[in-house]
């Protein structure tokens, strides 16, 4: 699959990072707001819908605030994240404005998106804006988030809305030009990977572990983003937000940063929401016949392949299945609870209701409910087999 499938796209999801929005004194720079208000105007005007996934709050309230450095306690950062979301989100409405563009602010947490109903219903409102002709704003709610419901970075989260949107492409503006085979920062020779058809093992030694000095991500994070955004059915591309017109140039088509193909294995939209959304609560451990069944053969968890269970859970929550080395081989929302699952575990299903008086069917994780990995994961691995969209 070539670039074409970026300059076919009708929906996008566009991520701009911090680095990409201030300048070298770390304060919000309104040329590339300008610029990149005129490159989704562009777009819009050959019928395409633009989702901006924004970073940017902390950086711009360190800027009004007059901070050179990100702090490192919550609650300074959940300040920032007040003052500096106004002032983002109001730059926003005024590069917009003459346009005659209409912008609306999404905050959310992972929280919002765990779950299913929530979920359903902030696509259900995103959807609404893009209707109604406004380009939905959305950045993590770094004010009220804690630790545990963080998305992580605003990568991650765009590969997610990539997913709720049913986007065709993910977009994301960075500060350096695209996926590198060794550290641009650390080795000046280092080339520049125009093209990336899958994320293996090859592409992951790739990547270094630098984190820039206001956002909190780096190409790890970028990464993984891209391997879920494909694993949707999503074109990706990652390129420099510093250069000219950046944005238009990848709509149409032109060979800047890298592109990663989207995957023929592509997930469902609810398999890929398990897979990479919902937030595990548990885990359970089962022997290698299971693995194979589950790998191999494309079965459902049975009880009988189960020899672990790690964890409070509860019937519906989602929950990592692991083989007998640790290795994650599948994740899946549970038919019964932790303690159920200790209770029954090494029995036949016929087993089940004799053991508990009660049974909510054969399988400790329904196939439907389950998404399997061919490999160890990078981000949350690579899904087996092939499956078409809903």
């Amino acid at each position: 699959m070539s670039r074409n499938r970026l300059a076919e796209a009708r929906r996008v999801v566009v991520k701009v990072g911090s680095q990409v929005l201030t300048g070298p004194d770390g304060r919000l720079d309104r040329r590339v707001f300008e610029m990149l208000a005129d490159d989704i105007a562009a777009a819009r005007r050959r019928g395409v819908e633009v989702v901006l996934v924004s970073s940017g709050a902390v950086a711009a309230g360190m800027g009004r605030l007059g901070l050179e450095r990100r702090p490192d306690t919550i609650p300074e950062v959940q300040a920032l994240a007040a003052v500096g979301q106004i002032h983002l989100v109001g730059l926003y409405e005024e590069v917009f404005r003459p346009h005659g563009i209409p912008v609306g602010q999404v905050l959310l947490t992972r929280d919002d998106l765990d779950s299913r109903r929530r979920y359903q219903n902030a696509k259900t409102a995103l959807l609404a804006l893009l209707r109604l002709g406004a380009v939905p704003v959305i950045n993590e709610n770094d004010t009220v988030v804690v630790e545990e419901l963080k998305f992580g970075d605003n990568d991650n989260l765009s590969a997610l809305v990539t997913n709720l949107v049913e986007a065709d492409a993910l977009v994301i503006l960075s500060d350096i030009e695209g996926l590198f085979d060794r550290d641009p920062k650390v080795h000046p020779d280092a080339r520049l990977v125009e093209r990336v058809d899958r994320v293996d093992e090859t592409v992951e030694r790739f990547v270094g572990r630098s984190r820039s000095r206001v956002g909190t991500g780096g190409m790890a994070t970028k990464l993984v983003a891209a391997q879920r955004a494909t694993h949707g059915g999503a074109a990706v591309a990652i390129a420099s937000g510093k250069a000219p017109h950046a944005l238009r140039r990848i709509l149409a088509g032109e060979p800047l940063g890298t592109f990663f193909a989207p995957q023929a294995d592509r997930l469902r939209r609810r398999k890929h929401w398990i897979a990479y959304t919902v937030q595990p609560v548990g885990r359970i451990r089962v022997d290698a016949g299971a693995v194979r069944a589950l790998v191999e053969g494309g079965k459902s968890l049975l009880p009988k392949g189960v020899v672990g269970v790690e964890g409070p859970f509860e019937r519906g929550d989602a929950v990592v299945v692991e083989g007998p080395d640790g290795e994650e081989v599948a994740r899946g929302l549970v038919a019964y609870s932790a303690e159920e699952v200790r209770e029954i575990a090494g029995l036949a299903s016929w087993e089940i209701a004799d053991r508990l008086g009660y049974t909510f069917g054969d399988e400790v994780i329904h196939r439907d409910d389950l998404v399997v990995f061919r490999e160890p994961a990078f981000g949350a691995g690579a899904p087996a087999g092939s499956e078409k969209r809903e």
